[in-house]
């Protein structure tokens, strides 16, 4: 018998923190929209090791961030990911956050460098992402388009045909949606739709569940949708705050996303 060799244990350091203004994983596209008109910055630790480190690239239009998913504390070997049918797939064959070492990578726009700024286009990380490293892309080297992507492949075919369902409002729904948009600035329709128009039924990654008697509830974020189908139409009855009032009262805004606007909503909607 011989005696186990101890795992030897790394140690990494953040350079910087993303700002994007993306309090929460729902409003994180999987991966960025180019054709966006978003912003986001690198905050780069004031060390002047860091600055010059900065020199030659500017002239770069795309950059690769290296980063972890801090909010993820725990992995799976398989994984349901968000796109395309529900089939569980090995975490090594997706990009999951739920992996043995949570490193995620990214390309994105160099938009600009301002000191310890470096400025960027959109995004898919959410806001205080720590970043671990930073590499220029370089399309020679990095991208090969006529390679296989695997099961996304068949995905990225199932994503072109047009979507199975369509998607209607309660007068309920639809006040609740506008008071959120004019009063809070809150908007997360457009991505709620694209993810019910495809799949509307039961998935964990996708944070949709039966709350039983026909009716179903899927996370946006800090807030709930509830609805219904009936036949190839996704009916949402109602909006929901996604945290109770005891727990909103408890805690500071830092803490919870939309934390006001959601003591404001259910101020408003007592009833629900």
């Amino acid at each position: 018998m011989t005696d186990e060799v101890p795992t030897p244990e790394l140690v990494i350091r953040p350079i910087g923190f993303v700002r994007t203004g993306k309090s929460v994983k729902f409003a994180a596209l999987h991966q960025p929209d180019e054709s966006a008109e978003e912003r986001s910055v690198l905050e780069l630790l004031p060390q002047e090791e860091f600055r010059r480190g900065l020199q030659d690239l500017a002239s770069f239009s795309r950059i690769w961030l290296v980063w972890w998913f801090h909010r993820n504390d725990s992995w799976r070997s398989l994984v349901l990911p968000p796109r395309g049918p529900a089939q569980r797939r090995g975490v090594f064959a997706t990009r999951s956050p739920h992996r043995p070492n949570a490193l995620g990578m990214t390309p994105v726009k160099l938009l600009g460098i301002d000191g310890f700024h470096l400025h960027l286009g959109p995004c898919d990380l959410v806001d205080g992402t720590p970043v671990f490293d930073i590499k220029p892309y370089i399309p020679a080297y990095d991208a090969f388009p006529e390679e296989s992507a695997g099961w996304l492949d068949e995905v990225d075919t199932w994503m072109r045909q047009d979507p199975s369902y369509q998607v209607d409002y309660a007068p309920l729904a639809l006040s609740q949606l506008e008071w959120l948009k004019t009063s809070c600035g809150i908007d997360f329709v457009d991505r709620m739709e694209e993810i019910l128009r495809r799949d509307p039924m039961p998935h964990r990654t996708r944070r949709i569940r039966s709350k039983g008697e026909g009716l179903f509830e899927i996370g946006c974020g800090a807030w709930r949708a509830r609805y219904r189908l009936l036949g190839t139409n996704v009916f949402i009855e109602n909006i929901r705050s996604g945290f109770p009032i005891d727990l909103l009262q408890r805690f500071h805004s830092e803490e919870i996303p939309d934390r006001d606007a959601q003591l404001a909503f259910l101020e408003k909607w007592s009833a629900l």
